[in-house]
Protein backbone atom coordinates (compact mmCIF):
# COMPACT_ATOMS: atom_id res chain seq x y z
CA UNK A 1 0.00 0.00 0.00
CA UNK A 2 1.50 3.33 -1.04
CA UNK A 3 2.04 5.99 1.55
CA UNK A 4 2.27 3.67 4.53
CA UNK A 5 5.64 5.01 5.65
CA UNK A 6 4.38 8.54 6.08
CA UNK A 7 0.83 7.78 7.17
CA UNK A 8 1.44 8.49 10.86
CA UNK A 9 3.10 11.81 10.04
CA UNK A 10 0.25 12.69 7.67
CA UNK A 11 -2.31 11.85 10.36
CA UNK A 12 -0.57 14.05 12.94
CA UNK A 13 -0.32 16.88 10.42
CA UNK A 14 -4.07 16.61 9.85
CA UNK A 15 -4.75 16.77 13.60
CA UNK A 16 -2.63 19.89 13.87
CA UNK A 17 -3.99 21.73 10.85
CA UNK A 18 -7.65 20.72 10.77
CA UNK A 19 -8.44 20.08 14.44
CA UNK A 20 -5.98 22.42 16.13
CA UNK A 21 -4.59 19.66 18.35
CA UNK A 22 -2.18 20.84 21.04
CA UNK A 23 1.51 19.98 20.80
CA UNK A 24 1.36 17.65 23.82
CA UNK A 25 -1.55 15.77 22.24
CA UNK A 26 0.36 15.35 19.00
CA UNK A 27 3.43 14.09 20.84
CA UNK A 28 1.40 11.59 22.88
CA UNK A 29 -0.50 10.28 19.85
CA UNK A 30 2.72 10.03 17.85
CA UNK A 31 4.36 7.94 20.58
CA UNK A 32 1.28 5.73 20.93
CA UNK A 33 1.12 5.00 17.21
CA UNK A 34 4.85 4.37 16.84
CA UNK A 35 4.87 2.03 19.85
CA UNK A 36 1.89 0.15 18.41
CA UNK A 37 3.77 -0.23 15.13
CA UNK A 38 6.79 -1.64 16.98
CA UNK A 39 4.62 -4.13 18.85
CA UNK A 40 2.94 -5.56 15.75
CA UNK A 41 6.24 -5.61 13.83
CA UNK A 42 4.90 -4.19 10.58
CA UNK A 43 3.61 -0.91 9.15
CA UNK A 44 0.69 0.18 11.32
CA UNK A 45 -1.34 1.32 8.33
CA UNK A 46 -1.37 -2.28 7.07
CA UNK A 47 -2.23 -3.90 10.41
CA UNK A 48 -4.95 -6.53 10.51
CA UNK A 49 -7.67 -6.94 13.11
CA UNK A 50 -5.81 -9.96 14.52
CA UNK A 51 -2.66 -7.89 14.98
CA UNK A 52 -4.58 -5.11 16.74
CA UNK A 53 -6.16 -7.68 19.05
CA UNK A 54 -2.64 -8.59 20.22
CA UNK A 55 -2.08 -4.95 21.20
CA UNK A 56 -4.86 -5.30 23.75
CA UNK A 57 -2.98 -8.17 25.34
CA UNK A 58 0.31 -6.23 25.37
CA UNK A 59 -1.38 -3.24 26.98
CA UNK A 60 -3.37 -5.18 29.57
CA UNK A 61 -1.32 -3.85 32.52
CA UNK A 62 -1.70 -0.17 31.59
CA UNK A 63 -3.75 2.28 33.61
CA UNK A 64 -7.29 2.65 32.20
CA UNK A 65 -6.76 6.29 31.21
CA UNK A 66 -3.52 5.48 29.35
CA UNK A 67 -5.12 2.54 27.58
CA UNK A 68 -8.10 4.68 26.59
CA UNK A 69 -5.79 7.32 25.07
CA UNK A 70 -3.87 4.72 23.05
CA UNK A 71 -7.08 3.18 21.74
CA UNK A 72 -8.44 6.62 20.85
CA UNK A 73 -5.26 7.40 18.91
CA UNK A 74 -5.56 4.15 16.94
CA UNK A 75 -9.24 4.61 16.15
CA UNK A 76 -8.67 8.15 14.92
CA UNK A 77 -5.67 7.01 12.89
CA UNK A 78 -7.53 4.22 11.09
CA UNK A 79 -10.54 6.49 10.60
CA UNK A 80 -8.17 8.91 8.88
CA UNK A 81 -6.82 6.14 6.63
CA UNK A 82 -10.35 5.16 5.58
CA UNK A 83 -11.32 8.80 4.95
CA UNK A 84 -8.21 9.29 2.81
CA UNK A 85 -8.88 6.14 0.78
CA UNK A 86 -5.73 4.44 2.08
CA UNK A 87 -7.74 1.53 3.53
CA UNK A 88 -11.08 0.00 2.71
CA UNK A 89 -11.68 -1.34 6.20
CA UNK A 90 -11.32 -0.24 9.81
CA UNK A 91 -9.82 -3.04 11.96
CA UNK A 92 -10.16 -1.22 15.30
CA UNK A 93 -13.23 -3.27 16.26
CA UNK A 94 -10.65 -5.78 17.52
CA UNK A 95 -9.33 -3.36 20.13
CA UNK A 96 -10.54 -3.68 23.73
CA UNK A 97 -13.16 -1.28 25.05
CA UNK A 98 -11.95 -0.30 28.51
CA UNK A 99 -14.47 1.14 30.91
CA UNK A 100 -12.92 4.42 32.00
CA UNK A 101 -14.12 6.76 34.65
CA UNK A 102 -12.59 10.15 35.16
CA UNK A 103 -11.56 10.76 38.77
CA UNK A 104 -13.69 13.29 40.57
CA UNK A 105 -11.88 16.51 41.41
CA UNK A 106 -10.84 17.21 44.96
CA UNK A 107 -13.15 19.70 46.62
CA UNK A 108 -12.31 22.53 49.01
CA UNK A 109 -15.10 23.71 51.30
CA UNK A 110 -16.11 27.35 51.53
CA UNK A 111 -14.67 27.40 55.05
CA UNK A 112 -11.29 26.20 53.81
CA UNK A 113 -11.27 28.84 51.08
CA UNK A 114 -12.11 31.52 53.64
CA UNK A 115 -9.26 30.34 55.87
CA UNK A 116 -6.79 30.50 52.98
CA UNK A 117 -7.85 34.00 52.04
CA UNK A 118 -7.89 35.21 55.65
CA UNK A 119 -4.27 34.11 55.98
CA UNK A 120 -3.17 35.57 52.64
CA UNK A 121 -4.97 38.87 53.29
CA UNK A 122 -3.53 39.22 56.79
CA UNK A 123 -0.03 38.62 55.46
CA UNK A 124 -0.62 40.98 52.54
CA UNK A 125 -1.39 43.92 54.84
CA UNK A 126 2.35 44.28 55.44
CA UNK A 127 2.93 45.34 51.81
CA UNK A 128 5.63 42.71 51.56
CA UNK A 129 6.06 42.04 47.81
CA UNK A 130 6.05 38.27 48.39
CA UNK A 131 2.86 38.44 50.46
CA UNK A 132 1.03 40.72 48.01
CA UNK A 133 2.12 38.49 45.12
CA UNK A 134 0.76 35.44 46.94
CA UNK A 135 -2.58 37.17 47.45
CA UNK A 136 -2.78 38.16 43.76
CA UNK A 137 -1.92 34.62 42.67
CA UNK A 138 -4.54 33.15 45.01
CA UNK A 139 -7.20 35.57 43.78
CA UNK A 140 -6.58 34.61 40.15
CA UNK A 141 -6.49 30.87 40.81
CA UNK A 142 -9.74 30.82 42.77
CA UNK A 143 -11.39 33.97 41.40
CA UNK A 144 -10.77 33.33 37.70
CA UNK A 145 -10.09 29.57 37.53
CA UNK A 146 -6.79 29.85 35.67
CA UNK A 147 -4.60 26.84 35.02
CA UNK A 148 -1.19 26.97 36.71
CA UNK A 149 0.67 27.32 33.41
CA UNK A 150 -1.70 30.03 32.23
CA UNK A 151 -1.19 31.99 35.44
CA UNK A 152 2.59 31.90 35.80
CA UNK A 153 3.14 32.71 32.11
CA UNK A 154 0.88 35.77 32.00
CA UNK A 155 2.66 38.67 30.30
CA UNK A 156 2.25 42.12 31.80
CA UNK A 157 0.38 43.11 28.61
CA UNK A 158 -2.43 40.66 29.50
CA UNK A 159 -3.70 43.08 32.16
CA UNK A 160 -5.68 45.93 30.56
CA UNK A 161 -5.84 49.27 32.32
CA UNK A 162 -9.57 49.82 32.30
CA UNK A 163 -11.29 46.53 31.35
CA UNK A 164 -12.05 43.88 34.01
CA UNK A 165 -10.58 41.06 31.90
CA UNK A 166 -7.33 39.18 31.47
CA UNK A 167 -6.18 37.97 28.06
CA UNK A 168 -5.18 34.36 28.68
CA UNK A 169 -3.46 31.94 26.30
CA UNK A 170 -4.60 28.42 27.14
CA UNK A 171 -4.15 24.91 25.77
CA UNK A 172 -3.41 24.68 22.08
CA UNK A 173 -2.41 28.36 22.02
CA UNK A 174 -6.05 29.43 22.13
CA UNK A 175 -6.73 32.87 23.58
CA UNK A 176 -9.70 33.78 25.75
CA UNK A 177 -10.84 36.67 27.90
CA UNK A 178 -11.19 35.85 31.59
CA UNK A 179 -13.11 38.15 33.95
CA UNK A 180 -11.28 39.58 36.95
CA UNK A 181 -13.31 40.11 40.10
CA UNK A 182 -13.08 43.42 41.95
CA UNK A 183 -11.13 41.66 44.71
CA UNK A 184 -8.65 40.19 42.25
CA UNK A 185 -8.38 43.51 40.45
CA UNK A 186 -7.52 45.29 43.70
CA UNK A 187 -4.89 42.66 44.57
CA UNK A 188 -3.41 42.93 41.08
CA UNK A 189 -3.16 46.70 41.30
CA UNK A 190 -1.28 46.41 44.57
CA UNK A 191 1.07 43.87 43.02
CA UNK A 192 1.65 46.00 39.94
CA UNK A 193 2.96 48.73 42.21
CA UNK A 194 5.49 46.37 43.79
CA UNK A 195 6.67 44.05 41.00
CA UNK A 196 10.01 44.62 39.23
CA UNK A 197 9.28 47.19 36.54
CA UNK A 198 11.77 45.92 33.96
CA UNK A 199 10.23 42.44 33.47
CA UNK A 200 7.69 41.72 30.69
CA UNK A 201 6.02 39.08 32.92
CA UNK A 202 3.21 39.74 35.38
CA UNK A 203 4.82 37.42 37.93
CA UNK A 204 8.55 37.62 37.18
CA UNK A 205 11.44 35.63 38.60
CA UNK A 206 15.17 36.20 38.31
CA UNK A 207 15.31 34.21 35.07
CA UNK A 208 11.89 34.87 33.51
CA UNK A 209 8.55 34.18 35.18
CA UNK A 210 7.86 32.05 38.24
CA UNK A 211 7.54 28.36 37.45
CA UNK A 212 4.64 25.98 37.99
CA UNK A 213 6.77 24.15 40.55
CA UNK A 214 7.40 27.36 42.48
CA UNK A 215 3.69 28.19 42.45
CA UNK A 216 2.93 24.71 43.76
CA UNK A 217 5.46 25.19 46.57
CA UNK A 218 4.08 28.60 47.52
CA UNK A 219 0.57 27.21 47.84
CA UNK A 220 1.75 24.32 50.03
CA UNK A 221 3.49 26.81 52.31
CA UNK A 222 0.36 28.99 52.46
CA UNK A 223 -1.74 25.95 53.37
CA UNK A 224 0.59 25.17 56.26
CA UNK A 225 0.37 28.74 57.54
CA UNK A 226 -3.44 28.55 57.24
CA UNK A 227 -3.45 25.36 59.36
CA UNK A 228 -4.51 23.21 56.41
CA UNK A 229 -3.03 19.92 55.23
CA UNK A 230 -0.58 20.91 52.45
CA UNK A 231 -1.55 17.92 50.31
CA UNK A 232 -5.09 19.32 50.03
CA UNK A 233 -3.98 22.40 48.13
CA UNK A 234 -2.66 22.85 44.60
CA UNK A 235 -3.36 25.18 41.65
CA UNK A 236 -5.59 22.49 40.13
CA UNK A 237 -7.60 22.09 43.34
CA UNK A 238 -8.26 25.85 43.42
CA UNK A 239 -9.40 25.72 39.78
CA UNK A 240 -11.79 22.91 40.74
CA UNK A 241 -13.04 24.96 43.68
CA UNK A 242 -13.67 27.92 41.35
CA UNK A 243 -15.78 25.75 39.04
CA UNK A 244 -17.59 23.88 41.81
CA UNK A 245 -18.55 26.95 43.80
CA UNK A 246 -19.73 28.81 40.69
CA UNK A 247 -22.04 25.91 39.84
CA UNK A 248 -23.33 25.89 43.41
CA UNK A 249 -24.11 29.57 42.97
CA UNK A 250 -26.22 28.88 39.88
CA UNK A 251 -23.70 29.38 37.06
CA UNK A 252 -24.59 28.05 33.62
CA UNK A 253 -22.51 25.07 32.44
CA UNK A 254 -21.83 26.67 29.05
CA UNK A 255 -20.62 29.85 30.72
CA UNK A 256 -18.38 27.77 32.96
CA UNK A 257 -16.99 25.99 29.90
CA UNK A 258 -15.99 29.38 28.46
CA UNK A 259 -14.45 30.57 31.71
CA UNK A 260 -12.39 27.40 32.12
CA UNK A 261 -11.27 27.34 28.49
CA UNK A 262 -12.58 23.82 27.83
CA UNK A 263 -12.79 22.94 24.15
CA UNK A 264 -15.48 20.32 24.82
CA UNK A 265 -18.49 20.67 27.14
CA UNK A 266 -17.99 17.03 28.19
CA UNK A 267 -14.84 18.10 30.04
CA UNK A 268 -16.83 20.67 32.01
CA UNK A 269 -19.56 18.18 32.87
CA UNK A 270 -17.31 16.46 35.41
CA UNK A 271 -18.27 19.26 37.78
CA UNK A 272 -21.97 18.48 37.69
CA UNK A 273 -21.52 15.70 40.25
CA UNK A 274 -21.02 18.25 42.99
CA UNK A 275 -24.36 19.89 42.48
CA UNK A 276 -26.77 17.04 41.84
CA UNK A 277 -28.99 17.98 44.77
CA UNK A 278 -29.37 21.57 43.53
CA UNK A 279 -30.23 20.38 40.02
CA UNK A 280 -32.91 18.01 41.31
CA UNK A 281 -34.37 20.82 43.40
CA UNK A 282 -34.29 23.12 40.37
CA UNK A 283 -36.25 20.65 38.23
CA UNK A 284 -38.79 20.04 40.99
CA UNK A 285 -39.36 23.74 41.61
CA UNK A 286 -39.01 25.30 38.15
CA UNK A 287 -40.18 22.73 35.61
CA UNK A 288 -43.53 23.79 34.02
CA UNK A 289 -45.15 20.49 34.99
CA UNK A 290 -43.73 20.39 38.52
CA UNK A 291 -46.97 21.59 40.10
CA UNK A 292 -49.39 20.09 37.59
CA UNK A 293 -51.43 17.18 38.90
CA UNK A 294 -51.52 14.06 36.78
CA UNK A 295 -54.88 13.47 35.08
CA UNK A 296 -54.93 9.74 35.77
Amino acid sequence: MAGQGSSIADFLAMLASERGAARNTLLAYGRDLEQAEELIGTALAAASAAQLAKLGQAWSALAPATLARKISALRQFFGFLVDEGLRDDDPTHALPRPATRRPLPKILTHAEIERLFATAEAEGQSDSPAAVRMLALLELLYGSGLRATELVSLPLSSVPRDAPFLTVTGKGGKTRLVPISQRAGAALQRWLGLRPAESPWLFPSRTGHISRVRLFQMLKQLATRADMAPEKLSPHVLRHAFATHLLEGGADLRALQTLLGHADISTTQIYTHVDAARLVKLVNERHPLAHTRASD
